[in-house]
């Protein structure tokens, strides 16, 4: 598995965590329960963010991988 598969891995697992924080921020009826879980959201976005930079420059780098 080359750098670059292991990198959209990443990403996509990302995505599914920022996805489910987002439900479980709906769901949580406590305001510091629902504070703590933005937090955690926005720094996920951040890390998406930054890996997404990374696939697209991985892809090419390894454009036999896209």
């Amino acid at each position: 598995m080359t750098i670059g598969a292991q990198v959209k891995g990443c990403y996509s697992a990302i995505k599914s965590v920022e996805a489910s924080l987002q439900i479980l921020t709906a769901k949580t009826n406590e305001q510091e329960q629902q504070t703590k879980l933005k937090e955690v959201e926005q720094i996920i976005t951040e890390v998406k963010k930054d890996l997404r930079q990374q696939v697209i420059r991985l892809s090419k780098e390894e454009p036999q991988y896209k």
